[in-house]
């Protein structure tokens, strides 16, 4: 649905978009979400709820103002003054649409983005996705309280907020979310990544770090026809993989409780300007084939799992600034969190898209800030949802993403250290941790695995 600029009097829905990023999310899209939630709405109202779903999303991409504010911006640039409704309206309105329809909504965009063959997207003619796990603030009141729990523990006591555990599975080559998962923090990452096995497919590769090394995890992966290359533990956490069969590369084949993997021990030394370090790495695989997957190809390949990291810092860093979450009780926290996601999948969709519509450039090389920016600019303008607008295929924000293409990512590296100070005025180590990085150049050797297993 369109509306004209020239109006004479405000029409309901005509705040129901998200400027350009509309093309993406259209308004048909938005009720066939709210229909699949809880049925079409039966009367029009000042805020429908169509309305209220773009104003959520609209929430997330102005992620430092208030609600009314982030109104002023979807109405600022459609021709006529816009009544504003009052906070209490927009609770009351939130309320009534609730996180159901929201959620709808990210199902009908998650997924991988088509993105050109090679690159990081495909390896062995699989998908390469990633799971992890992160965790965000949520308001400290009694209601969020009772269903986020401060954590506890740590030489500093109790947490000063309630977190939410959010667990997602992503695309390695777009970042583009497939299937996430959230709730108390105090249910652990393989409790949620469980849940997301549903989403895998045969012909998917899984990344995943050592807190998705077990049996059952394993299994899980297995009988949902994907494969999976997991780092595990060495040491006294280590599984009992014994050596069944060596191959040619260094890597060797092993039973884990009824799934046939292959082990694959590599010593990777990182050198820079500033110093060399080397670690231990055993990664475990149900790519069994050397020749299919060579074990040196599969140390590198591993070091993709770090897009998912690269994502959440997108959605925590670049989006939210750090922020604590809006919501005041636990159904808003939800409706705030699924909205998030469907903000940043729109977003990364219409990095894709540029992308595919430019052969030669890698969506790595496109700034989401820079999308997040034009996105803005074209929220404001109201630009794309007016029916005299007409934009190209790529668009403004595309535009603007091609003109600032990056430069291709190099490796670089830098010893952990703690980045944001519990307070602002002294950080801890401020004159004596190392906080530059450095270009780095990586050299892996295969172990051969111990005879005696």
């Amino acid at each position: 649905m369109t509306h004209s600029a020239t109006s004479s009097s405000f029409d309901a829905f005509a705040a129901g978009h998200l400027g350009e990023l509309t093309g993406i999310v259209p308004p048909e899209m938005v009720d066939a979400a709210l229909e699949a939630a809880r049925g079409k709405e039966q009367r029009l109202r000042r805020l429908p709820s169509r309305v209220v779903v773009y104003l959520l999303i609209g929430g997330v991409l102005f992620a430092e103002q208030g609600w009314q504010q982030v109104w002023a911006r979807l109405t600022s640039g459609l021709g006529v003054r816009a009544p504003r409704p009052a906070k209490s309206s927009i609770t009351q309105a939130m309320r009534r649409v609730g996180p159901g329809p929201v959620r709808e909504l990210f199902t009908f965009l998650a997924g991988p983005a088509p993105t050109h063959a090679g690159g990081s997207a495909r390896f062995a003619g699989r998908l390469v996705v990633a799971i992890d796990g992160t965790q965000i603030p949520v308001p400290d009141t009694d209601a969020n309280r009772r269903v986020f729990p401060k954590p506890r523990g740590g030489p500093n006591g109790e947490a000063g907020y309630p977190f939410l555990r959010l667990v997602a599975l992503i695309a390695c080559g777009t970042r583009t979310v497939i299937d996430a998962v959230f709730g108390p923090d105090r249910t652990g990452e393989l409790g949620y990544a469980r849940a997301l096995v549903g989403a895998l497919r045969e012909g998917m590769l899984l990344l995943g770090d050592r807190n998705f090394a077990t049996y059952q995890f394993f299994a899980d992966v297995h009988g949902a026809g994907a494969d999976f290359l997991i780092r595990g533990k060495t040491g006294n956490g280590a599984m009992g993989l014994i050596a069944q069969k060596r191959l040619p590369d260094g890597s060797y084949l092993a039973h884990a409780r009824g799934v046939t993997v292959r082990v694959i021990d590599a010593q990777v030394t990182i050198t820079t300007a500033a110093d060399a370090r080397t670690g231990t790495y055993r990664l475990i695989t149900t790519l069994l084939d050397p020749d299919h997957a060579p074990a040196q190809e599969l140390v590198r390949l591993y070091h993709e799992r770090w897009e998912i990291e690269t994502a959440y810092s997108e959605l925590k860093s670049t989006i939210l600034n750090g922020r604590v979450l809006r919501g005041k009780h636990p159904a808003a926290v939800a409706q705030e969190v699924w909205a998030l996601l469907c903000a940043y999948q729109i977003l990364r969709i219409a990095i894709s898209d540029t992308a595919l519509a430019r052969p030669g450039v890698d969506p790595d090389r496109l700034s989401f800030t820079t999308a997040l920016r034009a996105a803005r600019d074209q929220l404001i303008q109201a630009a794309g949802t007016i029916t005299e607008t007409t934009i190209d295929l790529v668009g403004r924000i595309g535009t603007a993403l091609l003109d600032d293409v990056m430069p291709a990512r190099r490796t670089r590296t830098r010893q952990r250290v703690i980045k944001r100070a519990i307070s602002k005025y002294r950080a801890k180590g401020r004159d004596t941790i190392e906080r530059r990085t450095y270009p780095a150049t990586l050299r892996t050797r295969i172990l051969t695995p111990d005879p005696d297993g």
